[in-house]
């Protein structure tokens, strides 16, 4: 007999329904959130599922690496069109959900989600954590501004130098105005210093990491393209075999235009900003630097720059950053080096 389950995940416990082929359920029941308490739940049953599939969610990935070393046939699909599905019945409960995996499980009718490999999750990790802190810093100096202001102290402008060292004199400079700022300032200024280490120690980490990694360093031969961007963007394709034609990275990254069709209504609208925003924001980054950095000829550089002229500078660099992930994606499936050209001469 062919039995077909769906698991309802929470954070402490997974309700299960297992299905057989005509759609009957066979059998219902909850265990431990953890691949083990799955597993354990079909040998008391003597249950051998043909197939599982549950909702992508926060233990999706974890759940799925462990059913799949545990010799399960788990699938993982997409929560948002499951739901479509899910929405439909009357009553919504973990058991019903369940339920309504299972029979998705038994028509076939779902969309499988790639799950990342531990090493495309641990760029994935030393990348996050870096734009992380920088984001905590960025948040410190910001309010601090705002309190000294209210003082009537205006800080100016700081550079990278010496680990931001003319912020802290400016908050040190401060404090000498008042006790109570002496205080304010002692404390953030041991706690601004030690995010600006802790900064640049990852930033160190990343380069010494894209240094190593064979495919950044294709990667990053494309003009504009730099550690954070060719890691990034490793670690969210993970596989280039996902994609059957290069040209569908665009799509994926959200880079390509809506488009609306009804009858005779038929139209193209902004970019679809599907997928993942941070790895977009990169790649529009090394975009405008190609457009207004890079001084080094390069066919990319002379048609961006043709472009801007023709479309403006925002369309340009959409249309760009486009460009660039079809490139990387290009340059990983092939093994190869960007090829720069020589500025034609009269």
């Amino acid at each position: 007999m062919e039995y077909y389950v769906g698991l309802d995940v929470s954070l402490k416990e997974i309700s299960i329904c297992v299905v057989d082929r005509d759609g009957k359920t066979v059998a219902r029941g909850v265990c431990p959130a953890d691949p083990e308490g799955v597993a354990g739940w079909f040998r008391n049953r003597e249950l051998t599922p043909r197939r599982i599939v549950h909702e992508s969610g926060m233990l999706s990935i974890w759940l799925q690496r462990g059913l799949a070393g545990l010799g399960l046939p788990a699938t993982c699909i997409d929560a948002r069109k499951a739901h479509k599905s899910l929405s439909a019945r009357l009553n919504k409960s973990d058991a019903a959900d369940a339920e309504g995996l299972a029979q998705l499980a038994r028509t076939g009718w779902f969309t499988p989600v790639h799950i990342r490999s531990e090493e495309a999750d641990r760029l994935r990790s030393l990348v996050g954590a870096r734009e992380r802190l920088i984001r905590l810093r960025k948040d410190l100096e910001g309010h601090i501004r705002g309190v000294l202001k209210t003082f009537g102290i205006r800080m100016i402008g700081i550079g990278q130098g010496r680990q931001r060292q003319a912020f802290r004199d400016q908050l040190a400079a401060a404090g000498e105005i008042d006790p109570d700022l002496r205080v304010i300032a002692d404390a953030f200024i041991a706690t601004h210093a030690k995010l600006c280490q802790v900064v640049d120690d990852l930033d160190k980490a990343v380069r010494k990491t894209a240094k190593a990694h064979p495919v950044a360093r294709r990667l990053m031969t494309i003009p504009g393209v730099g550690p954070v961007n060719a890691l990034s963007f490793i670690a969210l394709v993970d596989d280039p075999g996902r994609f059957n034609r290069t040209s569908d990275v665009g799509a994926f990254l959200g880079l390509t235009p809506k488009r609306h069709q009804s009858g005779e209504m038929d139209w193209s609208g902004r970019v679809s900003k599907c997928g993942d925003g941070a790895v977009r924001g990169l790649l529009f980054e090394a975009a405008s630097s190609v457009i207004h950095q890079v001084k080094r000829f390069s066919r990319l550089k002379s048609w961006a720059v043709r472009l801007a002229g023709r479309r403006g500078f925002r369309k340009a660099a959409v249309a760009t950053a486009r460009k660039i992930a079809v490139l990387m994606l290009t340059l990983w499936k092939n093994g190869t080096d960007y090829h720069w050209a020589k500025e034609a001469t009269a």
